[in-house]
C-alpha cells in the first residue's frame, strides 16, 4: 500500500489518527505535513506525540523552528517551516543534525523546505472540505503517502490502527489510491 485517502471529522478524530500513527512506528520516521493555515497540521502532530506518551502541551513551533521531545521512548523533532524565506535556511538551522534513523521527525510546511530535505517515508497532505474554518468546523480529507519501505509498514499499520480506534469500515475511512 503505498497511499490512502482518510476523511476525518473533527479534532477528536484527527488527534485519534495521530496517536494510530504513532503506535504505527516501529523504528524512526520522517514525517511531512501539509496543508493550508488551520488545516490541522498541528492537530496531527499533537495527536503523534500524545501517542507516544507525551502528556504536555503541544503548540506549533512557528516561531522557534523546532520542539523537541526528548522524555519519550523515541525522540521526536517537530518543525514548523512556515517562516522560512528560502529552502536555504534549512542549511542555518541545522535540519539536517536532527535527522536520523532511530528519530521521528515531524515537519509542518515542508514544501518551504524542498529540494533541501529529505524524502519523507510518510507525506500527509491535508485538505477540507468546504473551507476552514474557526477550529475543526469542516471535515478533512487526508492524502497519505508512503515513499519508503518504512513509511509502508507504518501506513498498512496505521490504516488498521485507526479502523480500529473509529470503528470505520472501509468505505466510511477512506479509499486506497494506489
Amino acid at each position: 500500500m503505498n497511499a490512502q485517502m482518510v476523511r476525518i471529522k473533527n479534532e477528536g478524530e484527527m488527534l485519534a489518527l495521530g496517536g494510530a500513527l504513532a503506535g504505527s512506528i516501529s523504528d524512526g520516521l520522517y514525517i511531512f505535513l501539509s496543508g493550508r493555515l488551520g488545516a490541522g497540521k498541528t492537530v496531527l502532530a499533537r495527536g503523534v506525540l500524545r501517542g507516544l506518551g507525551h502528556e504536555g502541551i503541544v503548540k506549533s513551533p512557528t516561531y522557534t523552528l523546532v520542539e523537541p521531545y526528548l522524555g519519550l521512548s523515541t525522540p521526536v523533532y517537530h518543525f514548523d517551516l512556515y517562516r522560512l524565506s528560502t529552502p536555504e535556511e534549512i542549511e542555518y538551522m541545522g535540519l539536517r543534525d536532527y535527522l536520523d534513523d532511530a528519530s521521528i521527525v515531524v515537519v509542518e510546511w515542508a514544501e518551504r523546505g524542498a529540494p533541501l530535505l529529505p524524502e519523507p517515508d510518510v507525506a500527509i497532505s491535508i485538505d477540507s472540505v468546504g473551507g476552514l474554518g474557526d477550529g475543526f468546523l469542516s471535515e478533512r480529507i487526508l492524502q497519505i503517502h508512503a515513499n519508503t519501505e518504512r513509511g509502508r509498514h507504518a501506513l498498512a499499520k496505521l490504516i488498521l490502527r485507526f479502523s480500529a480506534l473509529s470503528g470505520q469500515t472501509e468505505a466510511q475511512r477512506g479509499r486506497s489510491l494506489g
